[in-house]
């Protein structure tokens, strides 16, 4: 988690294969997934936004690509320490 903006953008670029400059935001979470760097682009320039946690990981599943497409709720609850677990509802008994 070294690299700042030349670096993440480079990285967008070459392995992503994407425009670091279209708007979109592009999320990088460490090995240990303790620390967590988020890069944009708005009109005026790059923006780079950091954070790392003290205690905890961030909770996010793998895939084989080690890429995926967040929802901007999913980031905030990925931000925020929330983790969404599907969950199943029972039939409830109701009587007469």
């Amino acid at each position: 988690m070294r690299k700042s903006f030349r670096g993440l953008s480079a990285l967008v670029r070459n392995l992503l294969k994407l425009d670091p400059l279209n708007g979109q935001y592009f999320v990088f979470i460490n090995r240990r997934k303790t620390q967590m760097k988020m890069l944009y682009f708005t009109p005026t320039g790059y923006c780079l936004w950091a954070k790392r946690l003290e205690q905890g990981q961030f909770r996010i599943s793998p895939t084989a690509s080690g890429q995926r497409t967040l929802t901007l709720t999913d980031l905030q609850l990925l931000i925020d320490g929330i983790e969404v677990q599907k969950y199943r509802q029972f039939k409830r008994f109701r009587g007469a």
